[in-house]
């Protein structure tokens, strides 16, 4: 989706006349942290205008943002944030909200008591981490929940999230869980997975989690999920282009650019406004236009 955004930004930049041309590349595992630094050392060195970037680590990544700056090569930050401040724009959701409605709901769905787990995603990230931390500041206004077990992660792929799922789920001491929250994508997927194989799917545990895809889409409607919250990573992709492209031209740029988050549920996902959010177009269909 963010891929689509770009894409879009690239058209509609062009129809204004900029010839504006977008580069995608970005590592196969979201962990590989040591190819996404080569690749943004490689786009300073090579004669790019500008790098728009999704940081994996809110650290490793600092020392070749800076490079890239103080090289003549801006760079916009999007989705995940960075621990520094030489970048021209940070393009994301308010993390730290998002994990503080994903915590609301949680204490509504359970009536304000039950034991519940935060299966966290990796370290370094530094999105998941607000999400995290804005969970768990929100459960902790409720004296009657209790969080049993918030310091395990799931890691980086399904495969890997599954494993961790499957064996949290078999530890006595978690037996009267009500309640997890993932937060992102793949952890939701395969801990709803593992929930299912041990029959406490279908409500039994409930379950938010962040982020959408085919199948945690599937596992809202199906009810083995009760809530996800939603960024946009379309306007993330298409925000960070067109600011990227206004920087270069010199306009003067907002530091910091909210592109939203949503709770949605299975009672709302088929309200037109809430399709649009989950279904965004493609970046066939926009090239095939």
């Amino acid at each position: 989706a963010i891929h689509a955004g770009a894409v879009k930004a690239e058209l509609d930049l062009q129809e204004k006349g900029l010839p504006v041309q977008i580069t995608w590349k970005g590592p196969l595992r979201e962990d590989d942290r040591e190819f996404q630094i080569q690749v943004v050392e490689s786009f300073a060195a090579t004669g790019y205008s500008g790098i728009v970037l999704a940081p994996l680590d809110d650290t490793a990544l600092v020392a070749p943002v800076e490079l890239a700056s103080r090289s003549g090569t801006p760079v916009v930050i999007i989705d995940s944030g960075l621990n520094t401040d030489q970048y021209v724009s940070f393009v994301a959701t308010d993390n730290h909200l998002g994990g503080q409605m994903a915590g609301d709901h949680m204490a509504h769905l359970l009536g304000g008591k039950g034991e519940v787990m935060l299966l966290r995603y990796q370290e370094g990230s530094a999105s998941t981490t607000k999400r995290e931390e804005g969970f768990l500041e929100a459960i902790a206004k409720h004296e009657g929940i209790t969080v049993v077990s918030q310091d395990q992660y799931g890691g980086a792929t399904i495969d890997a999230a599954y494993q961790k799922s499957e064996n949290l789920l078999s530890r006595p001491e978690l037996a009267n869980l009500k309640g997890i929250f993932c937060p992102n994508e793949t952890v939701t997927v395969a801990l709803t997975k593992a929930l299912r194989e041990v029959g406490k799917a279908s409500g039994q545990v409930k379950v938010i989690g962040f982020d959408t895809s085919r199948q945690s889409l599937l596992d809202l409607e199906n009810g083995d999920v009760q809530g996800l919250i939603v960024q946009n990573p379309f306007a993330m992709g298409y925000v960070g282009v067109t600011t990227l492209v206004a920087h270069l031209q010199g306009a003067e740029i907002a530091k910091r650019v909210d592109t939203g988050v949503t709770l949605v549920t299975a009672e709302v996902m088929n309200k037109p406004e809430i399709k649009e959010l989950i279904n965004p177009p493609s970046v066939a269909d926009l090239k095939n236009k």
